[in-house]
């Protein structure tokens, strides 16, 4: 499988992005924007269909989240969220909000079978 070797977030981003997630989104004032198009989407407007942990190589409290998402305009995209000491909090608690069934695993590169 082509992604059994992929250990970094930089792959991974790359992986998702040659299947269509494009996009790149920012956050300002509880919105999460995308920053081509500057549509704003809410937590109820995004949709996570994978994500990725990752720890630092050299040091265990540099960790971060990948999200792939999709937003209600099938917009498509991936964020990456530093989590530990160096989290941004507002944007963690905006992604806490983000109901759970809105909430998949489906498109997560390491379970689909090529």
């Amino acid at each position: 499988m082509e992604n059994e070797f992929a250990k970094h977030e930089k792959d991974y981003i790359k992986i998702y992005q040659e299947k269509g997630y494009t996009s790149n989104f920012h956050y300002k004032e509880d919105r999460l924007i995308n920053s081509e198009t500057k549509n704003e989407y809410t937590p109820t407007d995004i949709y996570i269909v994978a994500e990725h942990r990752y720890e630092g190589m050299s040091d265990p409290s540099d960790m971060s989240i990948l999200y792939i998402i999709k937003t209600s305009k099938e917009e498509k995209g991936t964020l990456l969220l530093g989590y530990g000491p160096s989290a941004d909090l507002e944007l963690a608690e905006f992604f806490k909000k983000i109901p759970e069934t809105n909430i998949s695993n489906d498109e997560n590169i390491n379970n689909i079978e090529e």
